[in-house]
């Protein structure tokens, strides 16, 4: 069905995976279980220290998330609300620490609740009052807290995660001059990095697909970005904070000074590569002999202490169980599927310094390589945006003109340089791998480190989706010629079938099969020959044609419809040109997805279109008459499901699809009367 196109990557929801609920908990209805009520009313003790404890109280107990709707019906986002202006900076500290795990255990649900309920306006006044007192709130000792600063830390990631959440709370922000507020917070990166990275985050959501802001971007901002990506620290959560400045400047780039948009794109590519370019293989093992040369020469931590360290343990270790729950999927502000960010290194106590800095790297490099996809993007239209069309009776709608629709991803010249420059696609290709086994053994053996693993897998996803945007956007000179390509075929090829079975996780599966369907679709254009062999990709398409989701089994239709092509047009391939067939009538017959279906028939079309072996094996398999009984069912499914299920876009070149098939039915009909 054309050139694949790549989805551009929305910034993830904040989520903050906490402590699960105890088995005796569970057991017990949340009503009886859960202390909202009594928690609640403590909100209104005239002792500050009782109003802090029951604001420390909720945002621990909301992390369990059976608990959250008790509390959302017992209007605890009302009641909430007014902490965030206590005369006690510790009670706004934990209010607002409160309603962000809130904001972020309870999905979308809790955010229209507090969005209802006016959260943005107190929060609005907080950030105005924090702000105005940085300065004031100067503290005389270097490694000495900043209250004032901590108040707008967890007020920055609250209104982080509610302008992710809902297009009010960012029409709020755009309106209430919020952007110059959160531009403060990242300024203080010389003296507080944990608050500046939290307003690099929140400036990254706040500037994707927000004309109305970027019209006013202010010097102030632009200058603010250009400082961080300057900074010189070494360490890891700097490299987030440049990391997240570099994509808050790409999302601005229609707004930049001409003068100055080639200049700042490169320093952009720049940030990136240099991300890209550090080991977590090498640096995870070293960030953990760190930590283990820091706690043996350590006194022993007071009681409290174990406690916290025990719980963010807790924390962390059970983080792959929480993560693996089944959850309904949340979505941004655009009522898109939001994609999950479960990233738990500001949970942790702050004696978790090495395994903080371990998460920041694989954070800012998962950030790094979603830039990137991003960059490869067009800002044409994505799917669900087209006007949907479809025909309404059997015109030949949209048979010409499809090839504009699936055009190739464009890449901007200067992008395209700067990317070539800075070795990027060998940087990608390289993450693609995973971190050596002693990273892993770290991974998979401390128990507060095991939440990492996840987050390495996903960098690994990343890169193979990035891998195939570049693909998709650059041509083989640039990526190294034939013999690159070949090298990146036999990586792929490794890292599909060299375990026992090919990889069953969907994530995984999405990235490599989109990358190997790039690969091949260039490899076959350049007549380069491949490594994989057809069995091969055989069976991963059978693998891949199980899954669950429809990407994939896209995908791997068209790598079969790929393959096919190619053979047919070699000697002697007419038996493994009959397999392909029957797998592609099967999944066009059987896949209950008009889309896939849909691809498996323009395969199939594609596969056997001309050739002696094609021709052999088209009769052998029988398929005049399979495609005669496929085709009123196709037809129907069109007309019945089209519209419902499938944007306008995919309706242009099923039509194409359905119309090519009737053409080629009547041309296999004259080669069966010649024959």
């Amino acid at each position: 069905m054309g050139k694949s196109k790549t989805t551009k990557f929305k910034r993830p929801q904040f989520s903050a995976a906490g402590l699960p609920a105890r088995e005796a908990e569970e057991e017990q209805p949340a009503e009886e279980s859960c202390p909202a009520a009594e928690l609640l009313e403590k909100l209104q003790s005239p002792s500050a220290d009782v109003r802090e404890f029951a604001c420390a109280s909720i945002s621990r107990v909301v992390q369990q998330s059976q608990t959250i709707p008790v509390f959302l019906q017992r209007d605890a986002v009302r009641r909430l609300g007014p902490m965030l202006l206590d005369n006690s900076l510790a009670v706004r500290e934990t209010a607002a620490g409160a309603l962000r795990n809130l904001s972020v255990c309870g999905g979308q649900e809790a955010c229209e609740d507090m969005v209802k309920h006016d959260v943005m306006t107190p929060l609005t006044a907080l950030l105005r009052e924090s702000c105005a007192g940085f300065e004031g709130a100067a503290v005389a000792m270097k490694d000495q807290k900043n209250p004032v600063e901590d108040v707008a830390n967890e007020a920055v990631n609250l209104l982080w995660n509610l302008c992710e959440s809902s297009s009010q709370s960012l029409s709020v922000f755009n309106k209430a001059g919020l952007l110059d507020l959160v531009v403060q917070c990242l300024e203080r990166h010389p003296h507080n990095v944990e608050l500046a990275t939290s307003a690099a985050h929140c400036l990254h959501t706040v500037t994707e697909d927000n004309p109305e802001l970027l019209c006013g971007v202010t010097a102030a901002l632009l200058g603010a970005l250009e400082a961080v990506l300057l900074t010189p620290q070494g360490d890891m959560a700097h490299t987030l904070l440049r990391t997240l400045a570099a994509g808050t400047l790409w999302n601005m780039k229609g707004s930049l000074p001409a003068a100055r948009q080639a200049q700042t794109l490169g320093a952009v590519v720049a940030t990136l590569s240099r991300c890209l370019d550090l080991d977590p293989g090498t640096l995870i093992p070293e960030l953990r002999r760190a930590e283990e040369l820091r706690l043996s020469s350590s006194p022993p931590a007071a009681a409290d202490g174990d406690d916290l360290q025990a719980a963010g343990e807790l924390a962390v270790a059970e983080m792959e169980e929480e993560e693996e729950e089944e959850e309904a999927p949340k979505r941004n502000r655009n009522g898109k599927k939001a994609k999950v960010d479960n990233d738990f290194s500001d949970l942790l106590p702050r004696d978790k310094e090495e395994l903080k800095e371990a998460a920041s790297l694989l954070t800012a490099q998962q950030t790094s390589l979603e830039i990137i996809v991003n960059m490869c993007c067009s800002d044409d239209p994505s799917d669900d945006e087209w006007e949907e069309e479809s025909s309404s009776d059997d015109s030949e709608l949209c048979a010409e003109g499809v090839s504009g629709l699936l055009s190739p991803l464009c890449l901007s010249a200067e992008v395209h340089e700067a990317l070539i420059h800075h070795g990027v696609p060998q940087q990608v290709l390289k993450k693609t791998e995973f971190p050596r086994k002693e990273a892993l053994d770290v991974c998979q053996q401390v128990p507060s480190w095991r939440g990492l693993l996840k987050k390495v897998q996903r960098v690994q996803s990343r890169a193979l989706t990035c891998l195939h945007s570049i693909l998709s956007t650059m041509e083989a000179e640039a990526l190294g010629g034939a013999a690159a390509l070949q090298a990146t075929a036999q990586h792929l090829s490794t890292l599909v079938f060299g375990a026992a079975e090919i990889p069953k996780d969907e994530e995984f599966l999405e990235a490599v099969v989109s990358a190997m369907r790039s690969l091949l679709q260039m490899i076959a254009s350049q007549n380069i020959p491949q490594c994989m062999t057809p069995l091969q990709l055989m069976s991963l398409s059978d693998a891949a044609t199980r899954c669950d989701v429809v990407s994939v089994r896209v995908n791997a239709v068209a790598i079969l419809g790929i393959t096919g092509s190619t053979l047919a047009k070699e000697k002697g391939t007419a038996p493994t040109l009959q397999m392909i067939g029957n797998a592609l009538l099967r999944v066009a017959s059987e896949d209950a997805h008009l889309v896939v279906s849909g691809e498996a028939l323009d395969a199939l079309l594609d596969v056997f279109a001309d050739g002696d072996e094609a021709e052999a094996a088209c009769r052998h398999i029988g398929l005049l008459q399979a495609l005669k009984a496929l085709q009123p069912a196709f037809k129907a499914k069109i007309r019945k499901e089209g519209r419902g299920r499938c944007s306008g876009q995919q309706l242009c070149v099923l039509d194409n699809i359905r119309v090519n098939l009737r053409r080629f039915i009547g041309y296999l009909e004259k080669l069966e009367k010649k024959n």
